[in-house]
């Protein structure tokens, strides 16, 4: 099964944390879709966690996990899923142009808030993607403004 991350799933160390097995870890682009920080965390109401939203021009970058199947369970509780994220299929491209199906979460709109801002500590698990992302990608992770 393949799993698209653009959150703080990019880690493969956080998902080793939470025990997900991935056998590989390859970039991977979703067209059509924007970054945003609009999740409200669960511990802090100002605090907005990864979420993405359909838009034309845009494009999120992330990681393609190749994972077992039975792992979906795993992800499914870390997520939230279905209470605070929904599972979507999307085609994302590789870089050799191939484009494959995967999974990924989106936030349920009840979950959604604009104004936030992600932490520090969590965007910092986001650019341990840097690694695969692209260095522009990257940069723009890394000029995001946090909470502190």
């Amino acid at each position: 099964m393949k799993y698209f991350a653009y959150g703080s799933n990019m880690n493969p160390n956080r998902m080793k944390e939470r025990e997900i097995n991935f056998s590989k870890r390859e970039h991977a682009i979703l067209e059509r879709w924007r970054l945003k920080f609009d999740k409200v965390a669960s511990r802090n109401p100002n605090e907005g966690y990864a979420n993405i939203e359909e838009d034309d021009e845009s494009v999120v970058e992330g990681i393609l996990y190749t994972i077992q199947d039975v792992d979906i369970e795993k992800l499914d509780r870390y997520e939230g899923y279905p209470n605070h994220y929904r599972k979507l299929k999307v085609w994302v491209k590789l870089d050799n142009g191939e484009e494959e199906e995967a999974i990924t979460y989106v936030a349920t709109p009840d979950k959604v808030r604009e104004g936030l801002k992600p932490s520090k500590d969590y965007l910092n698990h986001l650019l341990k993607g840097c690694d695969l992302l692209s260095e522009g990608y990257c940069e723009k992770l890394g000029k995001w403004e946090t909470l502190d």
